[in-house]
C-alpha cells in the first residue's frame, strides 16, 4: 500500500473509530455502571466502580423474577418473527408473482405505513380489537399486533424476490410443483439470507417493545415482559430509585439479542454484499 493510498484512507478510519467510539460509549457506561452502588452511580463521580458489586446481578434478576420475564419476552419475540416471516415472505411472494386488482393500492397502503407513525393513538383501537375477540388479557394479543405492523419486512423481502429468476417457477411448475408448493419447496429456501435479516430485525423490535405489553399487562402482571419488568426495577423498597439494578437488568436482558445477532450475522453480511453487487 503506498503512502498516498494511506493518507487517503486515514480519514475514512478516524471516522469510522470515532463514530464506533461514540456508538459503545453508552453501552460501556451502562455495563460499568451496573457494578456501582446507587450512590455512585449517581454522583457520577468515578468512570470505574471503586468496588465491583456482582450482587447487582443477582438481586435484579431475583427482584424482577427475570426468568418469568424472559420466558414472557421470548415468547412473545419469537412467535412474532415466526409470524411475521410468513405473513411477509407470502405477501411478497404474491404480489411479486401474481398480477392481481389493487395490487398497487394494497403496495401503496404498505408504503404508507412506513412514513405514517402514529404511535400510541392506535393503541385504543388495537386494544378495542382484542378485547372483541378475547384477547385482551393474552399475550397473543401483542403477538397480532405486532404481526400486523409486518411493512419494513415486506419491502425487504420483496426486493429479494427480484434476484430470484423467474425461470425457476417455470421450471418447478413443469415438474408438477402447484403454485404454493413452488414457494415452500423451491422460493422459500432461497430466502433464508432476506429471512434472516428481518428476523434479526422483528426479533429485536419484539424483544424492546414496552408500552404493548404494558397495556396487556395491567390486569396481569404474570404476563409483563423484560422491558415492563426493568421498569419496575427502578424503584426498589421505599420507593427509592436503584438506576444500577435497572442497568444490571438492562445488561442482561442484551444478551439473547447478541446471540440472534451472531447466528443472523453472516445472513446480514450475504444480502449486503449481494445488494452491493446488484
Amino acid at each position: 500500500m503506498t503512502i498516498r493510498k494511506i493518507l487517503l484512507r486515514t480519514p475514512v478510519w478516524l471516522l469510522l473509530l470515532v463514530t464506533g467510539a461514540l456508538m459503545l460509549f453508552p453501552i460501556v457506561i451502562a455495563l460499568f455502571g451496573s457494578f456501582k452502588t446507587n450512590l455512585e452511580l449517581t454522583t457520577g463521580a468515578t468512570f470505574l466502580p471503586s468496588t465491583w458489586q456482582f450482587k447487582n446481578y443477582l438481586q435484579a434478576w431475583n427482584q424482577a423474577d427475570f426468568s418469568a420475564y424472559t420466558f414472557n419476552s421470548l415468547y412473545v419475540a419469537v412467535f412474532a418473527t415466526v409470524g411475521t416471516l410468513l405473513v411477509s415472505s407470502m405477501a411478497a411472494y404474491a404480489v411479486d408473482r401474481v398480477a392481481f386488482r389493487g395490487k398497487k393500492l394494497f403496495i401503496l397502503l404498505q408504503s404508507f405505513t412506513l412514513f405514517i407513525s402514529i404511535g400510541a393513538v392506535v393503541l385504543r383501537p388495537q386494544f378495542d380489537l382484542m378485547v372483541s375477540i378475547g384477547l385482551q388479557k393474552s399475550l397473543w394479543g401483542v403477538i397480532i399486533i405486532l404481526i400486523s405492523a409486518h411493512a419494513t419486512a415486506f419491502f425487504m423481502v420483496i426486493g429479494f424476490f427480484r434476484g430470484i429468476p423467474r425461470e425457476l417457477d417455470e421450471a418447478a411448475l413443469i415438474d408438477g410443483c402447484n403454485f404454493y408448493s413452488t414457494f415452500w419447496l423451491i422460493i422459500l429456501p432461497l430466502l433464508r439470507p432476506a429471512l434472516a435479516v428481518v428476523s434479526l430485525f422483528t426479533f429485536r423490535n419484539a424483544w424492546n417493545e414496552y408500552i404493548l405489553p404494558l397495556v396487556f399487562s395491567l390486569s396481569r402482571p404474570d404476563l409483563q415482559t423484560l422491558p415492563v419488568g426493568l421498569a419496575n426495577l427502578r424503584y426498589g423498597a421505599g420507593a427509592a430509585v436503584e438506576n444500577q439494578l435497572m442497568l444490571a437488568g438492562a445488561c442482561i436482558s442484551i444478551f439473547p439479542l447478541l446471540i440472534v445477532y451472531i447466528f443472523a450475522n453472516r445472513s446480514f453480511m450475504q444480502v449486503t454484499v449481494g445488494s452491493v453487487k446488484g
